[in-house]
């Protein structure tokens, strides 16, 4: 009898599968090209696929293509329903719209002008990546964390332009060297559900000593020390909440723990440009009692 893989062995040839599908989202993604990445069987692969992923490959490859595309309309301020549709390898703009819409509950030119992130969460919520962050999670003790802080107030996706002030701030200053101090962002509500108006966002960096006084609308922050259940988000900050949203659907109810009436934080571990942003790991903690 041929030999069977390990667990780990298993994992790592989906892990190749996921990555494939990723890279190849307009390419050939049929069962027959991706049981040759991960070199299993073309007649069990399917059955295998689903019982890993929990979808069928068919399902994750159809989700996928309409996670990029949502992602597209929003952030490409020339990207078109034709655009989407074509890439997603649909043969019309209609059957994009109707798929986009059987997915999201609504039309491609709607999301776009009012993106629904709590939906966007719902629908991708697939259970090999639930699964997943929960084998991620610990529990940890964190001392309290001087940062110097940059308070974003409007739209969430706006937050890059203040991005980019707290960045001059930090070369300016030298207070706050990337190098060797971390970074943090601080959201004060769900952007899912938080006005666009009233979104706010703190970009912060780890400081030793004061904040001096500048042009650039700095100012010192204490980051809570204490309890925190922290799990790891692995790829681009605009797709974190799939990793938020296992912590309150799946991780709190059965773990008998509490949340601490405070906002959760993330804890960035790459940089941009140096990391591309699919490849970025971020530690989002959510403080518990």
């Amino acid at each position: 009898m041929p030999e069977q893989p390990s667990d780990f062995a298993y994992k790592k040839r989906f892990d190749a599968v996921l990555a494939y599908i990723d890279a190849n989202l307009e390419g050939d993604l049929s069962v027959k090209a991706l049981s040759d990445v991960a070199n299993f069987s073309a007649y069990h692969f399917h059955r295998q696929f689903t019982a890993f992923m929990g979808v069928p490959v068919s399902r994750y490859v159809h989700l996928m293509r309409l996670r990029r595309a949502a992602h597209q309309l929003v952030a490409l301020a020339g990207y078109s329903v034709l655009d989407a549709a074509l890439d997603a390898g649909f043969k019309s703009p209609e059957a994009f719209s109707r798929a986009f819409g059987r997915a999201f509950g609504m039309a491609p030119s709607v999301f776009r002008k009012n993106p629904s992130w709590q939906v966007w969460n719902t629908v991708f919520a697939i259970p090999h990546f639930s699964r997943n962050i929960l084998m991620q999670v610990r529990i940890i003790e964190l001392p309290e964390v001087k940062v110097a802080a940059l308070e974003h107030r409007g739209p969430a996706g706006l937050v890059n332009e203040s991005v980019r002030q707290f960045v001059q701030w930090r070369m300016q200053s030298g207070q706050s060297p990337v190098a060797s101090s971390r970074t943090f962002g601080i959201p004060y509500g769900n952007p899912d559900t938080t006005p666009p108006h009233a979104f706010r966002f703190a970009i912060c960096g780890e400081i030793s000593g004061d904040v001096a006084p500048n042009a650039f609308g700095v100012q010192p922050l204490i980051i809570p020390g204490g309890r925190y259940v922290v799990v790891r988000h692995v790829g681009s900050p605009d797709h974190i909440g799939e990793t938020i949203y296992p912590i309150y659907r799946d991780w709190l109810p059965a773990s008998g723990e509490e949340f601490r009436d405070q906002p959760l934080f993330f804890h960035y571990l790459s940089a941009y440009p140096e990391t591309p942003q699919d490849q970025w790991q971020t530690d989002v903690y959510v403080p518990l009692q």
